[in-house]
């Protein structure tokens, strides 16, 4: 019960603290982009079952793989690919974390 508490707070508040923190002025821009990053959940329709509870998203799902998420990372770099990045990187951590807590 608390593992999707915890993943899916992450998914929603992660974006939000980090839009409400360095993104103040304009917050709702900035979380709007970054929860944009929770799409890349698309690749799942690629495997079967879609959905397994038991299944962890990292380096299994195309999008969720290691050089998907270097590429992530190397995002937050440019200032015009910030925000992106930032979404893609929470939506990351929030599945490391749900893989940790299987």
């Amino acid at each position: 019960m608390l593992q999707p508490v915890i993943h899916y707070g992450i998914h929603f508040l992660g974006p939000l603290a980090v839009a409400l923190w360095f993104y103040k002025p304009q917050w709702k821009h900035a979380y709007l982009i970054m929860i944009c990053g929770m799409l890349i959940d698309v690749d799942h329709l690629l495997a079967t079952p879609i959905f397994s509870p038991g299944r962890c998203s990292i380096n299994f799902h195309p999008l969720h793989s290691y050089w998907a998420i270097a590429l992530y990372i190397l995002l937050l770099v440019p200032k015009k690919t910030r925000l992106i990045g930032l979404g893609l990187v929470i939506h990351i951590i929030a599945d490391i974390v749900d893989c940790s807590l299987m």
